[in-house]
Order: C-alpha cells, then structure tokens, then sequence
C-alpha cells in the first residue's frame, strides 16, 4: 500500500485507525492514495487543540491573518495545475473545471484575506446624555466544517477562509469520497503560519465523525453542505444545544424558456447548467420549463447539441463531460432515468451507461420530454446529468412551475423581454436568480444560497459571510 495521508489535529499529523483507497472514477484501476480514517476520539482531540487556540487567534492582529491567507492564496494560485489534475483525478470533473475550480479557492482565500481588514463596526449615539455606544463584531468561536464531494476545494475554502479571517479556530470534515483535494489544501494551511490548533482535518465517516462534531458541547457552529436529510439532522442537532447551523443543501432548479428566447443562448445555459460538471452541482438546471411556440425548436437543437458532447476520462484535454463520482451515485442516475420512463417521460435522448477505454463509472447525458410537475423526477433531487423538460403556455404558467417545488436555490430565464425579465427576478422563488445565464455558475464576492428546502441560515461567500462566523457585541460607555 502507498503511503497514508494523515489527519491534521494539534498541529500534527496523526495516525488513524484505518486508511482508505481513494478511487479514480475515470479509470477504477488507478488508486490516488490511502486516507486515514479518524473517529469521535480524533474529533475530541481536534476541538481541544481549537480551544487552546481560540483565545490567542481570536485576538490576533488582522493584518496577521491577512498574511496568513493571502500566503495560502498565492500557494493556491501557483499550483492550481497540479492541484486542478488532483481534483479532476478524484472527482471526475473534466480538467478545466478542475483547474477552474482551484482557481476559485485561491479567489475566495484572497478576498478573505481583505476581509481581514475590513471587518468594520459602529460608534452611535446613546438616546442618554454623555453615553457612547460601540457596536462590534466577535469571533463566534470553534466551527465544525462538513463539506461535500461535488466541489472538494472550493467548499471547503469557502467556509475555511471566513471561519479563519474573522478569527475562528476550525474543525473540518471532508466529503469521504475525495479526501485529496482536501488534504492538499490542509497541508498548504499548515505550512502558511497558522498556530497550531486554529486548523484541523479529520477525515472519516459522517456516522462517526460527523455525528460527533454534532453533539459535540464546545463547537459553537456547524456550517454544512449535502443533503437534505442530512440537513435536517444537523439543525435539529444545532438546536437541540443552541449552536449555531449554517446549511446548504438540494436543488431542483429551473430554467424557463420563453417563446422570445435567442435559441443559441437558451442551448447553452441548459447544456452549461444541466450537464457539465456531470450535472453534480447543487445549482445545475434539472428542470427546463419551455414555451409551446418554442418548444420543438429548442428540443431539437437540444439534442443535437448533447450527441456532440465528449462523455470520456476526466483528464482527456479534449472531454467535456466526465464520469459520475461513484459505482453509487451511478445507480441512483440509473434508476431516476428507470423512474421517469415509469412515470410517463419520453426518454428524448442518452440515458446508457457508457464503456470507455478505462473503466469507469460514464453515464450519457439524459434528456426526457412529456413530463409534468407532479412526476418525481421534476421534484426530487437527482444530482447526475439528467434533466427534463416541462411543456407549458406562457410566462404564467411557466413562473406558477418553476415556483411549484420544496427547493429554492438557483433559478434562470432566458429570454429577450426586459418585462419578464424584471418581473421573474422578483417573483421567482430562489435565492439565486441568473437571466440568459445558467443557473449554475457564481461570482466568489456575493452571496450564495437559497429558500425553502434548500438552504438555512446565513448566507455563504461574500462579506455576507460574517453573519455566520461573527456574533455582534454592544458596549456602553459612559463619558
């Protein structure tokens, strides 16, 4: 076996109490490394060396942490090749995306790095005589971090960058499918300057690891991405103690399609939305509602569109859509793909797992026509690339479709009348509205998330980011 990469905890990199292969969903045969496995007496070890921390990085001087993650940054912008390859290896997204993706953590550590500077507060007037009154804001205090598989670095920088800048002590948890990534980043935030305990990387599964950072009395905030169900546990954990919860979960996003569409730019923020990046993101548009005049155009350039598409390895230069993470998430597309058949949905185009020169684990993009609202496969999450289509009259009937579901992240519109722009913007049910854009795809200085089922709490990314990671202070002084 090769050499294991170990947990980070106490500034130290500790032994766990097994190691797991990391599998390549390009090519099964290729083992990317062994990752140790921790458990709740790693997870203990790793919130008491946050709390020896806390009391001296939580009064650090600002521009102290600012060198810090602007040092993480620079070592992230100089080898986002490498670390692109590594992502794209263990996830499977083609390596562009991959790249693009390292790109983005280095983005977020650098405008986190500036928040270190900007965090601001208030002087006001007391309605007393000769009283001043200062409002600021404090560290929250040690945070469990749990992220996902779909975005391995750029998740976890975008809730290690805030939790570090505005002077938290950190615990995180990677997804268990793609530790790579996340132990490549651990390893550059522990050369970068950061006192030991301040960061920390158990890795191991949710029922052991992460159902302790849940109970655990002395994490103050839990900021989670993944599923809903396991959303749940976590707010109902977060309350149960009155710690803080930050979630992000599903996504059933829309993208309507209007009668006034330019076609091309419609094709391509569903083909953008709905498919790349195998169609696993949390914002990916699995819901076309389109308009009757439309319809049949957009259908068939659609489908021409998806039958040029490259579905290969995810290091194949030339690739455009690479392999599902898993043997497990696989069967889930397959079997939403069954389901929608079942239920009634003409299967348009794809939907065959595919054989490649290596094994993995390809599935062609799957389009369905002649679905309706109520079908499962326009409620339900199915996180591959699978998308359908939802035939309707008009911009009324297509807005009362897009707003008919339990999520509200992302939403988009294509179309060429600033009226309907303007008023799906404001009547759209989502947290995220794109117009002649794909719903997936954001900028790393605003906020991200969404309504309904699929997000709760404070928002993430941004200077936004604050209202989670920092508590508000308000101090009397009398003159």
């Amino acid at each position: 076996m090769s050499a294991v990469f170990r947990n980070f905890i106490g500034g130290e990199w500790v032994e766990g109490f097994e190691a797991v292969a990391n599998i390549n969903p390009s090519d099964t045969g290729d083992v990317i490394g062994h990752y140790a496995r921790t458990d709740a007496a790693g997870l203990n070890a790793a919130v008491e060396a946050a709390k020896a921390a806390f009391p001296g990085w939580s009064r650090s001087v600002p521009y102290a942490r600012h060198e810090i993650l602007k040092k993480i940054a620079d070592e992230i912008f100089a080898r986002k090749d490498e670390l692109g390859r590594l992502l794209s290896r263990e996830e499977g997204k083609t390596l562009a995306e991959g790249i693009g993706e390292v790109t983005r953590a280095g983005q977020i550590f650098s405008f986190f790095a500036g928040e270190c500077l900007r965090l601001a507060g208030e002087t006001l007037a007391s309605v007393r005589p000769g009283v001043g009154v200062e409002v600021t804001r404090e560290p929250l205090g040690i945070i469990g971090l749990i992220t996902p598989w779909n975005f391995p670095i750029a998740i976890p920088a975008w809730k290690i960058a805030p939790a570090l800048a505005y002077g938290n002590c950190v615990v995180f948890k990677p997804a268990e499918l793609v530790p790579g990534s996340a132990w490549a980043l651990a390893d550059i935030i522990s050369r970068a300057g950061v006192p030991a305990g301040v960061f920390n990387l158990v890795m191991g599964s949710g029922s052991k690891v992460g159902q302790a950072m849940l109970d655990h009395p002395d994490i103050a905030g839990i900021s989670f991405t993944g599923s809903v169900g396991t959303g749940r546990r976590v707010a109902a954990a977060g309350a149960a103690r009155f710690a803080r919860v930050q979630l992000e979960m599903g996504g059933k996003n829309p993208l309507v399609v209007l009668d006034d569409a330019e076609l091309s730019v419609a094709v391509d923020c569903a083909v953008n939305g709905a498919f790349f990046s195998t169609g696993q993101r949390c914002t990916a548009s699995s819901r076309f509602i389109v308009t009757d005049a439309i319809h049949d155009r957009f259908i068939a350039a659609l489908t021409e569109r998806l039958a040029a598409l490259k579905v290969d390895d995810a290091l194949d230069a030339t690739t455009q859509i690479g392999p599902v993470v898993d043997e497990s998430q696989l069967a889930q597309d397959l079997d939403y793909i069954a389901l929608a058949a079942k239920e009634g949905g003409r299967l348009a185009f794809g939907g065959a797992r595919l054989e490649r020169a290596k094994p993995g684990f390809y599935l062609q993009p799957a389009l369905f026509t002649e679905t309706t609202p109520a079908m499962r496969i326009n409620r339900e999450e199915v996180f591959g690339p699978v998308a359908s289509v939802i035939r309707v009259g008009d911009y009324e009937e297509a807005l009362a479709v897009a707003n008919g579901s339990e999520f509200g992240l992302s939403a988009g519109i294509c179309t060429t009348s600033l009226k309907h722009a303007t008023h799906f913007k404001r009547n759209v049910e989502a947290g995220m509205v794109m117009v002649n854009l794909p719903t997936a795809g954001v900028d790393f200085h605003v906020p991200f998330g969404g309504r309904k089922g699929s997000s709760y709490g404070p928002r993430e990314q941004g200077s936004y980011a604050r209202e989670f990671y920092t508590v508000v202070k308000t101090a009397y002084t009398l003159a």
